[in-house]
């Protein structure tokens, strides 16, 4: 029988797990053991509590989230009250409360699924922003918020400056 070392390890452990991985704390992903610790250590973006205390009820969000979609793609003509928007602005509003409404529904529910989804939007968001850069609102861009590659603390950081600003583009 063989001595359990760090390189067979991961063949005698029951399901073959690797433990010089970890999973994400944020979005359950399997990352490197140090890559997890520098995101834990990693404050620069506000915790969910703090980032959607005050954000409306989820089922009112995705409402809102959907209408604004209709009207993005033209499914629903677009509000004639208010101001005209810049379609840029409006185009990041929707997709910034899209992914910070699978984020919130990712942490009332861990599993697969809705962590997933929370990634695949937070990263549509990052992609737009990389595009845009004089949209983003918060202190960092896209890639400077740590180590967390699911990008939802960046989600998080832009939905708080987001609110502070008073919604714009919605």
């Amino acid at each position: 029988m063989s001595a359990r070392t760090p390189a067979n390890r991961a063949a005698t452990e029951p399901g073959g797990r690797d433990h010089s991985t970890a999973l994400c704390r944020r979005c359950g992903a399997d990352l490197p053991a140090a890559v997890t610790e520098d995101a834990a250590a990693d404050t620069s973006t506000p915790s969910p509590q703090q980032t959607y205390e005050n954000a409306p009820d989820l089922r009112r969000e995705l409402h809102q989230v959907l209408a604004l979609g209709a009207e993005r793609d033209g499914r629903r003509p677009r509000s004639a009250t208010g101001p005209p928007t810049d379609g840029a602005v409006a185009d990041r509003a929707w997709l910034l409360r899209r992914a910070a409404l699978m984020d919130r529904m990712a942490l009332n529910d861990p599993s697969p699924g809705p962590v997933g989804a929370a990634v695949r939007t937070a990263g549509q968001l990052v992609l737009y922003d990389r595009r845009h850069p004089h949209l983003v609102a918060g202190p960092h861009q896209p890639d400077a918020t740590g180590r967390d590659f699911s990008h939802r603390g960046y989600v998080r950081q832009e939905y708080t400056a987001w609110t502070a600003a008073g919604r714009p583009g919605t």
